[in-house]
């Protein structure tokens, strides 16, 4: 009789498999397999090692051989047309009210200003719907720099077909002016202009009573007040149509005013549709019925009327806006913008921006091809990096990567204008949905709760600023000391700074109000802008921080849509606002004011003593001619900032673009608030 003791199978060979496999992943198959088996045998009572060949079926797990990788295009599907995806919709398409990233992008394609940027250089000019930038050579500038003459450009229409005129241009600031709502860019203007510096040209009737109400300002102004109001604004900036030039007279020196010019508030408008559209008409005699119209009220919110090299084919809020290239754009072939720039009717036909929020589907879409370029939050770069085919700068330099075949062209180390904070209301609005019960209840906040320091400093101490730049901001950025950037005048590298530390954090809370909140606690919520997962992971930073320290300290994270979200912020409804600061012009001014009595301070509910305060301090260094006297003036607003704690104010990143390599002709200009379509192409077969 024979036994058998198997001690050993060596593996001999595995029969290809016959099947066909269409796929990568790991599948089942039934196949025959090949072994050498070596055995003990036991005959006659002694044991000898036989080996035989066995050929066995039996179920294994292989992986399929890949298909061949499709060849990935070069080019484009349609070179006419041009697909964003992104997330954050427009708030308005009016210029004089613009004042968001997803606002100014269609505004600076669809309008015009006098002047515009000089290519990717932000602090130098090109004339545009001005036939040259002012100077005090040319005569463009008075000498004692209060007087700017500007000849406009001849055989420039609307899209409409109506002819530009210097009165257009006139009428375009002056309607700003007065419009004057307090959640616009005209601020900037008002402070050079009329000597004004609460944002609001009510100032000059009873120092600004009237900021932002148009009811309680038809019914306190008097007539000879609104109308006093309205010549100030119609002699500050004077259109003669004979002459064809625009003056502006400055109630004061003013060294940024050829930056502020060239932003999208100062576009053009025609008079003739803005009356037609239901908007003012330039009589002095009814301004005020326009007056602070918010974006839900104003007329011009929806509609577009330009000179640019787009106009507006549709948008529909909460999908898409479409511009389609001006057939009959002013600027003749060959009169290049800028040396080496566009000119002519627009290249790309077709500019599709489409908003989607979920990461993933953008994603795919730059992965596809499907779209030439989508918005990548800097926690997100690491998953879009491995298809990055070539790395570009700033100065047009590009390097080939790892992966030269890869489909994705990313522009890097971009100069950071930009950052985003966390903004405390001081004093939330009574129709807040965001702070619980509104009572020290244990089931919300007071409405003035960040009214108390201590609350203040707890905030900014109980914020994990390392694990945000390493986790959000993948290491990628640089801590600030104030509102000013690193890199500008004014920004002092030996200020002081708030740290993490959660004793010190519980410290503050215990001192905070009356030292109620350990036994009582709070919960309110913190808001970002769907989609921006920077500006999620700050508000869970601190949901976990506050919950650390004590369990009753309740904070929720909420995401809402950016119109919803910026009209909650200007409304002062968000105890804690997660949001970002885009430089209007490269100034320290244009921090220091919108982060203590302007933009900020305003939403913030900051109380009228500090708004005062710093607007005392930040109008006097703005027009200080001393570099050196401007600088410690700067350092010395930046002490009593973080003295205050009017906010928190986080990091500098770095920016990053990334784009399909068949798109040609997109440039950096740090002042630029998105993408200049001008002048773009698309690759084709």
């Amino acid at each position: 009789m024979l036994t058998k003791n198997r001690i050993g199978l060596l593996l001999a060979l595995l029969l290809v498999v016959a099947l066909g496999l269409v796929a990568c992943q790991p599948q089942t198959q039934v196949v025959e397999v090949t072994r050498v088996v070596t055995e003990t045998v036991t005959e006659e009572g002694a044991q000898v090692e036989v080996t035989r060949v066995v050929t066995e079926t039996e179920e294994v797990v292989v992986t399929a051989t890949p298909a061949p990788a499709e060849e990935v295009s070069m080019a484009a599907p349609d070179p006419t047309t041009y697909v964003g995806l992104t997330f954050g919709d427009i708030g308005t398409l009016d210029p004089a009210l613009g004042y968001d990233t997803a606002s100014n992008t269609p505004i600076q394609n669809i309008y015009e200003t006098l002047i515009w940027y000089n290519g990717p250089d932000p602090t130098t000019y090109i004339p545009m719907l001005a036939t040259e930038v002012p100077t005090v050579d040319n005569g463009g500038i008075s000498a004692d720099g209060k007087t700017y003459v500007f000849h406009i450009r001849e055989g420039v229409t609307f899209h409409d077909g109506a002819e530009l005129t210097p009165s257009d241009v006139a009428f375009s600031f002056q309607r700003g002016l007065l419009q004057s709502d307090p959640n616009d860019p005209q601020w900037l203007l008002l402070e050079p202009l009329l000597g004004y510096t609460s944002g609001d040209v009510t100032e000059g009737i009873q120092e600004g009573a009237f900021a932002g109400d148009p009811e309680a300002l038809k019914a306190g102004a008097t007539p000879e007040e609104l109308a006093a109001t309205c010549e100030l604004v119609k002699a500050a900036v004077v259109a003669d149509d004979a002459a064809g030039t625009v003056t502006f007279n400055l109630a004061q020196p003013w060294g940024p005013l050829l930056a502020t010019l060239a932003g999208t508030w100062g576009s053009v408008l025609d008079q003739d549709w803005t009356a037609a559209q239901g908007d003012w008409d330039g009589d002095c005699a009814t301004w005020q019925n326009f007056y602070a119209p918010g974006t839900e009220n104003d007329k011009l919110t929806a509609v577009t009327n330009g000179t640019g090299p787009y106009m507006l084919d549709h948008w529909t809020p909460g999908e898409e806006h479409v511009l389609v290239a001006n057939p009959n754009y002013w600027r003749a072939e060959g009169d290049a913008a800028w040396e080496g720039g566009p000119s002519g009717v627009a290249p790309l036909q077709t500019v599709i921006i489409r908003l989607v929020d979920e990461f993933g589907t953008r994603f795919a879409a730059l992965q596809a091809g499907d779209a030439a370029t989508v918005a990548v939050n800097i926690d997100q770069r690491a998953q879009v990096d491995p298809l990055v085919g070539e790395v570009c700068l700033a100065d047009f330099s590009c390097t080939p990567t790892e992966n030269p075949e890869g489909t994705i062209r990313k522009w890097d180390d971009l100069e950071a204008t930009s950052r985003t904070d966390a903004f405390l209301t001081w004093n939330v609005s009574d129709e807040s949905p965001y702070v619980g019960s509104g009572q020290l209840d244990g089931n919300g906040i007071p409405l003035d709760f960040f009214s108390d320091i201590e609350a203040r400093k707890a905030m900014a101490t109980c914020f994990d600023y390392d694990t945000y730049i390493q986790e959000a901001l993948i290491g990628e950025g640089i801590r600030n000391n104030g509102p000013i950037i690193q890199g500008m005048l004014g920004y002092n590298p030996d200020g002081p700074m708030y740290e993490y530390n959660p004793e010190e954090c519980a410290a503050h809370f215990e001192a905070a109000w009356g030292g109620a909140l350990p036994e009582t606690g709070f919960r309110f919520q913190i808001a970002f802008n769907t989609g921006n997962t920077v500006r999620q992971t700050i508000g869970e930073i601190w949901q976990a921080e506050l919950a650390g320290i004590n369990p009753l300290y309740r904070v929720e994270t909420i995401g809402l849509p950016w119109p919803t979200f910026l009209n909650a912020f200007r409304a002062s409804q968000l105890p804690v606002s997660v949001s970002g600061w885009v430089e209007d012009i490269h100034d320290p001014h244009n921090w220091i004011q919108p982060y203590t009595y302007g933009t900020f301070g305003g939403r913030q509910g900051l109380p009228t003593e500090i708004r005062d305060k710093y607007q005392a301090l930040a109008s006097a260094a703005v027009v200080e001619s001393d570099p050196a006297v401007r600088e410690q003036m700067y350092f010395d607003i930046q002490q009593e900032f973080y003295n205050d704690v009017i906010s928190v104010i986080l990091a500098q990143a770095t920016g990053a673009r990334y784009e399909q390599r068949w798109v040609n002709g997109w440039y950096y200009n740090a002042a630029l608030p998105g993408t200049y379509y001008y002048g773009m192409t698309l690759a084709g077969e």
